[in-house]
Order: C-alpha cells, then sequence, then structure tokens
C-alpha cells in the first residue's frame, strides 16, 4: 500500500508564493496518477489539480495560471508550485495517489 508525506505549507502573505511536495513510497509511483486536492473551513474537499502517469496535467479554474503541478519519477514526489497566493487560497492541502490513497494534508495560510 503506497503512503503519502506532504510537506512545504506554512503562512504566507498575498501575492507570495509556496511549493508543496509529496513522497510517495513504493515502486510503481510512476504508474498513478496523482492529485493534490484542498479543504477550507467549512467547505468540502475539492480537486486543484493532477498529473497523470504521462504527464498531462489538469487545473481548477480558480487556480489555473498561478498553480503548477509536476512530478519527479525518480524521486516518487509530486509538487505544486503556488505563485500568486491569495487569501482564498487558504485551505489544507491533501495529496492523492491513484484516486485512493490519501496524505495526511498540509496547512497553507495565506494572510498578511
Amino acid at each position: 500500500q503506497v503512503q503519502l508525506v506532504e510537506s512545504g505549507g506554512g503562512l504566507v502573505q498575498p501575492g507570495g508564493s509556496l511549493r508543496l511536495s509529496c513522497a510517495a513510497s513504493g515502486s510503481i509511483f510512476r504508474l498513478y496518477t496523482m492529485g493534490w486536492y484542498r479543504q477550507a473551513p467549512g467547505k468540502q474537499r475539492e480537486l486543484v489539480a493532477a498529473i497523470t502517469s504521462g504527464g498531462s496535467t489538469n487545473y481548477s479554474d480558480s487556480v489555473k495560471g498561478r498553480f503548477t503541478i509536476s512530478r519527479d519519477n525518480a524521486k516518487n514526489t509530486v509538487y505544486l508550485q503556488m505563485n500568486s497566493l491569495k487569501p482564498v487560497d487558504t485551505a489544507v492541502y491533501y495529496c492523492n495517489a491513484d484516486f485512493r490513497v490519501w496524505g495526511q494534508g498540509t496547512l497553507v495560510t495565506v494572510s498578511s
């Protein structure tokens, strides 16, 4: 069973940047579609970005042009580069593997 560990969250000012990382265990990481989701207080978890095993990506409209998802199969790691952050991006960000395995989440707070 794959396990996921996220890192990189924290407090950032509006307009700033953060890069989240998600390290996965297991030898078949390269076969998984990987995703980043987020859940803000009082709201449902939503998809932010996803990347297939072949490298195809998709983004929610709210982050398109600001966030970039990427993966390094040699390191079993998926990244989420977040630029031009806004207060509405404040949430717990979760990594997902293969639409079935979740990480523990990392908190991103955008505030001045």
